[in-house]
């Protein structure tokens, strides 16, 4: 029994998640056969056959333990139905985003601090992973497997016949949308806004760079507003739809959907595309050779201050009423070890959070100094509530036209810091509970 069980309120807003649940039966952890049983629930679905391979594999090279890895459709509320029903699996595969930010909140997550192979883990994705949770945690709750990442792609072959380099401020980067436009041939970019998820990918990108790294966390201590720095990502924003698809006559941002982008920038209707690693799968499924790279979104003002927004795609959270972390320790072990990791990373085109000579996909060249470095930070929407739909917020404002453009961008600021206040209430109390307690002023 947890000591603080997660809320009902919390995680049964949920439809048909009783249903969903039925999926699974209660770990017993000992099977028939003495085999201590190891059971992971993942959220990503699209790595089904390599853990079916991975499973495969260490069970047949362990006497004493039997790996049980599922993927679910809608991993993630058959989790939370889970937890409310107390019947815990004993490690949870899951994004660093709000939801693991919930999960540690009510202590549902046991401290991974102890474990041997955290030692190989990249700093950078253990502070990343700290980021996230409202208020500053004793101990790890996760251990970082894979990461994305998410900056501007680019048409590799285009840009080396034409002979243009990759920007490295926002002057080089609107004069190179200039000289295609003027060129005529392409678009600079192609945007899928009609979903509105994929506006959050380049609003990250830009605005990571361009407002302070814990904004998030000095608004929710009242030290700041999200209008205080939000305006310039904002206009960055609507500037970029000046230099979209509508530049070839082709149908604007708003009635493209994610799919049809990712095609045609896959086609060669746009010289580059604003959004993440997570994209190439489909661009690539276009049936073209192009060769797709990244650079980092040259937002920052210092050409030297670039960040790449990087985050934990997948991390192994243990469950705080597992028994036999040793067993599980073993499996992550497997997970991890160098073979198993570079398939999976090949597969997905994924980025390695775990220390090591890992060969990434040729779409990583041009970032992987700020990679090695560390020079990463995570994705801003991280920190959203989903009760917010930002994107859908950011989506009204780049489609409002009433009236000037500070009174557009105003508009956008004063709903987005009202909306946070809403529904970040709970949030705040405890941020601001807990730099009381720590004697930290405002």
């Amino acid at each position: 029994m947890l000591s603080k069980p997660i809320s009902r309120r919390s995680l049964l807003g949920l439809t048909a998640a009783g249903a969903a649940s039925l999926m699974f039966a209660g770990c017993t952890n000992e099977r028939s056969d003495g085999k201590v049983e190891v059971e992971i629930v993942s959220y990503k679905q699209e790595a089904v056959s390599i853990f079916e391979q991975i499973m495969a594999d260490f069970n047949a090279t362990h006497d004493d333990i039997y790996l049980n890895i599922q993927s679910p459709a809608d991993a993630v509320t058959v989790m939370k139905t889970r937890f409310v029903r107390e019947n815990y699996p004993d490690v949870i595969g899951i994004g660093g985003d709000a939801d693991y930010a919930s999960f540690v909140d009510s202590e549902i997550l046991a401290d991974v601090s102890d474990y041997p192979g955290m030692d190989s883990v990249s700093p950078a994705y253990i502070d990343i992973l700290k980021s996230v949770t409202y208020v500053p945690m004793e101990g790890i709750y996760g251990v970082p497997y894979v990461a994305n990442a998410a900056g501007m792609l680019y048409n590799k072959q285009m840009f080396a016949d034409k002979g243009w380099a990759i920007p490295e401020t926002w002057d080089e980067l609107i004069a190179l949308c200039d000289e295609i436009v003027a060129e005529g041939q392409v678009a600079p970019f192609y945007l899928g806004y009609a979903d509105t998820w994929t506006i959050l990918s380049p609003w990250n990108s830009i605005a990571v760079n361009m407002v302070p790294s814990d904004l998030a966390r000095q608004v929710n201590a009242g030290e700041a507003t999200f209008a205080e720095y939000y305006g310039a990502p904002a206009r960055r924003m609507r500037q970029m739809l000046k230099y979209s698809q509508t530049t070839i006559g082709d149908p604007g941002p708003f009635s493209i959907q994610y799919n049809d982008a990712c095609t045609r920038f896959g086609n060669g209707m746009s010289a580059m595309y604003p959004c993440g690693s997570f994209a190439v799968p489909q661009i690539l499924r276009s049936g073209t050779d192009i060769e797709v790279g990244m650079f980092p979104m040259p937002s920052a003002e210092n050409p030297e201050d670039r960040i790449v927004v990087s985050g934990v795609d997948l991390q192994w959270c243990v469950a705080e009423t597992c028994k036999h972390k040793d067993a599980v320790y073993e499996v992550l072990d497997f997970l991890s070890s160098p073979d198993y990791l570079q398939t999976y990373i090949t597969d997905q085109r994924a980025i390695s959070c775990i220390e090591g000579d890992f060969e990434l996909d040729p779409l990583f060249d041009d970032i992987k100094p700020w990679l090695e470095e560390g020079r990463v930070l995570d994705y801003l929407d991280h920190s959203y509530q989903s009760a917010m739909a930002v994107d859908a917020q950011l989506q009204t404002m780049l489609q409002d036209n009433d009236g000037t453009e500070d009174e557009i961008i105003d508009r956008f600021l004063k709903k987005f810091d009202s909306d946070w206040q809403r529904y970040n209430r709970n949030v705040i109390r405890q941020v601001q509970e807990y730099d009381r307690q720590h004697g930290i002023e405002s």
